[in-house]
């Protein structure tokens, strides 16, 4: 490997570029004189506008013609009707934008599906990637394959864990998994006050879209000095499976006291059993994650509690932006880690979902503007 002259360094230092510019550069630079890199590096950014910007306009909005750039999503769960609004959200960024997006992966979380489609959108020289990094060991070599051909990649709805990314994407789109179960497991002790056997039903365990969710309930639970005992059990990561397995445990355990998910497909199906059963009138309290339209119904007829919103539309439209304004910039305008929210939904907050069908929700297919009156919400 070659040494690097340390004015090199300072003077890509100096024009402040972002991680995967400033080491392609580097890499190239081998033993060119500061001044000789400097010079490069701006004369290859002229050489950029000049060519595409030749004029100001012509492309979205008031910005620069660019190519219709390609942005492929490497997703765990292709089928689960939670990304539903988060394709809807890319679909419309990129309609925005002049763009397009391809959305690939496993329909039943096969890692080594999504590592095997990433490849592909590498290969296929695609023009910006987002993967859901269920698992950190597994994407950090793609990542890097991925950043070294020069295709800037992102993460969206699961990023390593806690603390630990695990892979050297340039930044994470999504809720904070951790801290959204601590939310959970205190909504939990306060539903419980007087203890009692719980579930924590998770699609897949270990995946870290959803683990950090459930070992964050199951410490706030135990924070909280409750009697309660917690139980995770795995359901499947495809709904008919879900449902089958929540319905067998309910029907078995006759003594819960509190049915909960961490996932969209699990928390649909809790809603289904305690209607089924009529669990809310025998003193079961439920709730869990995520927006599916039967979620919402579950919650207003009162067979769940709560449910938990992150705004899996953003988790689209944010990062195709994202991706988009960094081809836009050369890399220079570097993407942000962004958390997409977290948000309790429960009866008394759940009828604007319900009266008004949007692709925001993934509730309707119609693009509309929706008015909204009165105070907002805040802290």
């Amino acid at each position: 490997m070659k040494k690097i002259d340390p004015k090199v360094e300072e003077a890509v230092e100096t024009l402040g570029l972002n991680g995967l510019a400033r080491r392609r550069l580097l890499t190239g630079a081998g033993v060119m004189s500061a001044s000789a890199a400097a010079a490069a590096l701006l004369g290859a950014c002229s050489a950029d506008n000049k060519s595409d910007n030749e004029s100001s306009g012509g492309g979205a909005g008031d910005f620069p013609e660019t190519p219709k750039w390609r942005f492929v999503f490497v997703n765990h769960v292709t089928t689960n009707p939670f990304f539903t609004p988060t394709q809807y959200g890319a679909q419309d960024a990129c309609a925005l934008l002049g763009a397009d997006f391809q959305w690939t992966g496993s329909k039943d979380s096969s890692v080594q599906e999504m590592v095997s489609a990433m490849t592909s959108a590498v290969s296929a020289k695609a023009d910006g990637i987002a993967v859901a990094v269920v698992d950190k060991n597994a994407f950090k070599s793609p990542v890097d394959k991925a950043l070294d051909a020069g295709i800037p990649t992102v993460s969206y709805n699961a990023d390593g864990s806690k603390g630990d990314p695990g892979t050297s994407r340039l930044c994470y789109i999504g809720q904070d998994l951790y801290e959204s179960g601590v939310q959970m497991g205190e909504r939990i002790a306060d539903l419980m006050p007087d203890g009692g056997d719980a579930v924590g039903f998770i699609a897949t365990p270990g995946s870290l879209n959803i683990q950090p969710r459930i070992d964050g309930a199951a410490d706030a639970i135990k924070a909280s000095g409750k009697d309660i005992s917690f139980k995770s059990v795995a359901s499947g990561a495809e709904l008919p499976k879900e449902l089958s397995t929540i319905d067998a445990y309910a029907s078995g355990h006759k003594d819960l006291k509190g049915m909960f998910a961490v996932d969209a497909g699990s928390t649909e199906a809790v809603g289904k059993v305690m209607k089924k059963y009529d669990l809310k009138g025998k003193g079961v309290v439920a709730g869990g994650f995520d927006m599916n339209p039967n979620t919402l119904t579950s919650i207003k007829e009162g067979s769940l509690d709560f449910t938990i919103d992150q705004q899996p539309y953003l988790q689209g439209f944010l990062t195709v932006l994202y991706l988009w304004m960094y081809r836009l910039s050369g890399g220079l305008v570097m993407p942000s880690i962004t958390d997409t929210g977290l948000l309790f939904v429960t009866e008394d907050t759940v009828d604007p979902y319900l009266k008004t069908k949007t692709r925001y929700e993934g509730s309707s297919t119609k693009q509309q503007y929706v008015k909204r009156s009165g105070s907002i919400a805040h802290t």
